[in-house]
């Protein structure tokens, strides 16, 4: 092509462009409240239906990585079979033509399942501009490439074949394939941009090449957490302070920020785990944790709750703020099993789960999403949840579509249009450039986004434009928090109020239960327009996954009941189901009771039944044939308290157990 031919070309792109027991934790709960003046289990007041948003934060990865070939899989006999359901919409994805005439040196290839662990690609924040080559998006392989594995496979991308999991869930919820990094870079300026829109206000303490004009451009540790080298400050606020200012509950729950032990006064967070090519990986990395480089809502010392009914409260009784809404993620798992979900939840994986190329891959990170959504949908605080899966950073990995440029930037690491440069060629023959936040060059690359929830919208694909502070803004504006700040870029992010279908009386989407080792939909349930879930409906089944936390089987004891209740079950097991016919006493008012069969750390079913004149029967389905010695939990919810009681039983086979 000419110089004229490609000039052209780049001004039509830039022209548009902990468990504690429950009676102790009640007293806690109760004592917290009266403090706080906040509300329990997330129930502060919200502008929508939805109660309770998880964000699923996950790393590194590019939406024409996951969802380039949208809704078409390979299907090679060898590996889980995708098949879109008919009439599902297309994604702005990899066209016949990206796909064997690419304008870069190489074409994108299909990826199979058994190559799912990779390299981790260059996504530096100069380099990935360049791959960008001023919107002919075509120098991937010579700037982005991974250093140590071939040029050619950051080009490269998965199909539902492998990422089978996130699309059987577009499959029954909503993708946006129009979503951006809020700027270019690596993981620490997604993360803190998710909790703020705002990575200027950075101090550096050490390593100053890792922001420039004051604006975070690296991968610095946090300087408030101790686990971690303590390279770098944000000054500002985070969404975190708004929601302890309005008195909203919240928390960001980590994979491996419980310490494993001390050296030198200082926590040690040493916990690993092996991922599927059996390589042993550190669960916590401290620059994955936004809320620690704020010294408002660190957590130093990596303190754990004083008690597990005090998740996502403020604990201003406790040195350093008690654990200041920061956890591990087995607090998380705590708190959806108890019903004490926050109101904003932020969740993040141990590093062998969070799909970051290099040290995890998208079947350890499969498994994770599918745990964690099993959790949730088995829990009765469902019905007001939404669940977003988003990204960090793209690892560099290539995406055909050009950021539009929202944030320029003129700063010697800015290298988008020329050196020194990341502004559009039109915003300056305009003479009416925008204002630049020097080094905060963006939108970045596009990245995947999933909003699941009984309000998404079904087998939708969402084409407005949205980046990582979309979803600050939603969190803004649904519990009328206010703003992080006046540049905070949340201020002007797109909506995802798009993603949901809020109308009275829309069908609700049904619950998905996905196999965490393939990806393959096990169950659906629901799926009827108006409220689900009371006492004369039930959750009948779909036991599949296991949990990633402790799920002890509980002791007796209170949590907030005023009678302790008794409960006596005919157990019989056959199969891939277990029948429960329950006398419950004891307590008063109305109620229901909801099971759990669970062994270790592994829950292999669940459900739910309302009580009826002093008797609870429900059928728990399996994820296979139960045999041996397995705890059964009943969790007896009335009107006037809750009682978690549990016994042994041995499975397959009949007989009786009184729990207590």
């Amino acid at each position: 092509m000419s110089s004229e031919g490609v000039s052209r070309k780049r001004r039509r792109w830039i022209a548009g462009g902990l468990a504690v027991g429950l009676a102790l934790a009640a007293f806690g709960f109760v004592s917290a409240f009266a403090n706080s003046g906040s509300s329990p289990g997330g129930n502060e007041p919200s502008t929508t239906p939805i109660k309770h948003l998880v964000v699923i934060f996950q790393e590194n990865e590019s939406f024409d990585h996951y969802f380039g070939t949208y809704p078409i899989a390979k299907n090679p006999g060898n590996e889980p079979a995708f098949t879109a359901a008919p009439g599902s919409p297309t994604v702005n994805g990899l066209s016949q033509q990206l796909l064997e005439a690419n304008p870069n040196q190489f074409n994108p290839r299909r990826l199979s399942r058994g190559e799912a662990v990779t390299c981790d690609m260059d996504h530096g924040y100069t380099d990935e501009q360049k791959a960008y080559d001023a919107g002919l998006v075509d120098k991937f392989p010579e700037f982005t490439a991974s250093h140590e594995c071939e040029k050619g496979l950051v080009m490269d991308y998965y199909d539902g074949n492998t990422v089978t999991g996130l699309w059987n869930l577009a499959q029954h919820f909503a993708l946006n394939d129009n979503s951006f990094g809020t700027q270019f870079g690596p993981s620490t300026p997604g993360a803190i941009n998710l909790v703020s829109g705002e990575t200027h206000g950075a101090v550096p303490a050490s390593s100053p090449g890792l922001s420039e004009n004051g604006t975070d451009i690296g991968d610095g540790d946090p300087k408030f957490d101790l686990c971690g080298k303590e390279a770098l400050e944000m000054t500002g606020k985070n969404i975190g302070d708004l929601l302890n200012k309005n008195n909203v509950t919240w928390g960001w729950f980590q994979g491996g920020f419980a310490p494993t032990g001390e050296s030198n006064g200082k926590p040690v967070c040493g916990s690993t785990h092996k991922n599927v090519a059996n390589a042993t990986v550190t669960d916590y990395s401290p620059h994955h944790n936004p809320f620690e480089y704020y010294k408002s809502t660190a957590n130093p010392r990596h303190r754990a709750p004083e008690s597990e009914a005090l998740i996502g409260h403020s604990e201003p009784g406790q040195p350093e703020g008690g654990a200041n809404h920061e956890y591990d993620i087995s607090a998380f798992d705590e708190a959806v099993k108890h019903e004490n979900l926050p109101a904003v939840s932020f969740v993040k994986a141990a590093e062998y789960q969070d799909g970051h190329p290099g040290y995890s891959d998208p079947l350890d990170e499969q498994a994770f999403i599918a745990e964690k959504l099993d959790e949730l949908e088995h829990s009765n605080q469902w019905e007001s949840t939404a669940v977003v899966i988003a990204y960090d950073d793209s690892d560099g990995w290539y995406d055909h579509v050009m950021p539009p440029i929202v944030s320029p930037s003129e700063s010697a690491s800015d290298a988008l249009t020329a050196p020194g440069s990341c502004r559009p060629v039109a915003d300056q023959e305009n003479g009416t450039p925008l204002p630049a936040i020097n080094s905060h060059c963006g939108f970045g690359p596009r990245q995947p986004l999933l909003v699941l929830s009984p309000y998404a919208r079904q087998n939708y694909v969402d084409n407005t434009l949205t980046d990582q502070s979309s979803i600050t803004r939603f969190i803004e504006e649904n519990w009328q928090t206010g703003h992080t700040g006046e540049t905070s870029m949340a201020n002007k992010a797109g909506t995802l109020s798009n993603m949901f279908d809020f109308e009275a009386g829309a069908p609700k989407a049904p619950k998905v239960f996905l196999d965490p080792a393939n990806g393959e939909i096990t169950g659906e349930e629901g799926g009827k327009a108006g409220d689900e879930g009371d006492d004369e409906g039930g959750d009948h089944g779909h036991g599949h996954g296991s949990g990633d936390g402790d799920h002890g089987s509980g002791n007796s004891g209170g949590h907030g009941s005023k009678n302790h209740e008794k409960v006596h079950c005919a157990v019989n097991g056959h199969g891939r189901q277990v029948e429960l016919n329950c006398s419950v006493g004891g307590g008063k008012g109305r109620g229901a009771v909801r099971f759990r069969i669970e062994r270790g750390h592994k829950v292999f079913g669940t459900s739910r039944a309302a009580i009826k004149g002093a008797k609870a029967s429900a059928t728990v389905d399996t994820k296979g044939s139960l045999a041996g010695k397995y705890t059964l939990l009943a969790t007896v919810s009335r009107t006037d308290g809750v009682d978690a009681l549990s016994q042994s039983v041995s499975l397959p086979g009949k007989g009786s157990v009184n729990l207590h």
